[in-house]
């Protein structure tokens, strides 16, 4: 009885070394931090409808940049990405590529709308939906830390054991650009007028 006790303690010494709890841990901070990137992306979609219902009342003169932005969003959200699908690099470029969508709408629609910079529903919720851009650059770059961390970890010995034994870990999928994201290497510009 005392060998089999010493073997489970040992087993679990063992274990304990080879970073066995820091692998989900991280991997739990990487969902964390998936789940502030859309968080941060559906604050931009509620934004969106309000903005569409203002342009609409300012004139219809730009009926096609407004269904543009519409079907973005509603494209956008037909694809969703749990903590799960971080691992599949398909199914995270697919969210990157119809979240990209809509920030390109939205670029064609206040290059379209200089106009209306001067009404103050228009001005305010642009602001937001800079200030939410903003927010999704952040939770992006905080998202692709915490995965950085969880790829090393499973990748550097002696938590490479724990994690391909007990947990069968795979990377996760960072962001990267997309080409919808950048034209020639260069993101683009989007300025909503509210800069000084």
């Amino acid at each position: 009885m005392k060998f089999r006790s010493g073997i489970v303690i040992a087993s679990a010494a063992a274990l304990g070394g080879c970073g066995i709890n820091s692998i989900p841990t991280q991997q739990e901070a990487a969902k964390a931090r998936w789940a502030d990137v859309q968080n941060e992306y559906q604050r931009r979609a509620d934004l969106i409808p309000n903005l569409v219902s203002t342009v609409k009342a300012a004139g219809a003169q730009e009926k096609d940049i407004l269904v543009q932005v519409t079907q973005a969003r509603a494209q956008a959200n037909t694809v969703h990405l749990s903590g799960d699908d971080l691992t599949d690099p398909a199914k995270v470029e697919r969210f990157e590529h119809v979240q990209a969508g809509i920030g390109t709408s939205l670029q064609r629609l206040q290059e379209a709308y200089p106009e209306l910079k001067s009404q103050g529903n228009y001005t305010t919720l642009m602001s937001q939906l800079e200030g939410t851009e903003n927010r999704i650059v952040i939770a992006r770059r905080d998202y692709n830390d915490a995965v950085q961390s969880y790829n090393t970890t499973i990748r550097t010995f002696p938590a490479a054991i724990g994690a391909k034994v007990v947990y069968g870990a795979k990377p996760m999928v960072p962001f990267t650009a997309t080409t919808q994201d950048t034209q020639n290497g260069v993101a683009p510009t989007v300025n909503f007028g509210n800069a000084s």
